[in-house]
């Protein structure tokens, strides 16, 4: 398998600097959380990401899971034919990121009072998603 960098449809990056240029692609206020949803607490359908306690607008969810799929984050998968359904799971690229959500979720459990990791997204799971 080849380890092909994401570069078709990105955003415009402020810098070479790989942070900014990470933050430029997921930085926005709800990428991560549904990273988080879709790979830590195995949610993939648009019902399961308006659950969650965030209360993401459905314009947002619909605007992120598009550019997150044309990013190569996602990828979108039909799970129903009428009317059609979608569901999404992390490609190579989205799943590498849930090791820095675990590392964050760590350092937020750490230093921020009030702040507690869900059992189902403190030990890593299986990858289910296929390439």
């Amino acid at each position: 398998m080849s380890k092909q960098k994401l570069a078709d449809g990105l955003p415009s990056r402020r810098s070479d600097c790989p942070i900014a240029a990470a933050l430029d692609l997921v930085g926005d206020k709800w990428s991560l959380l549904l990273i988080r949803d879709i790979g830590l607490l195995d949610k993939h359908r648009n019902k399961d990401f308006q659950s969650a306690s965030e209360a993401i607008p459905s314009n947002i969810l619909a605007d992120r899971l598009k550019r997150m799929t044309a990013y190569g984050l996602l990828e979108k998968r039909p799970y129903q034919d009428r009317p059609p359904r979608y569901e999404y799971h992390l490609t190579r690229q989205g799943r590498e990121l849930l090791p820095v959500l675990r590392k964050l979720a760590l350092w937020s459990e750490k230093n921020l009072a009030g702040v507690k990791i869900p059992r189902a997204a403190k030990a890593p799971t299986q990858d289910r998603d296929v390439d």
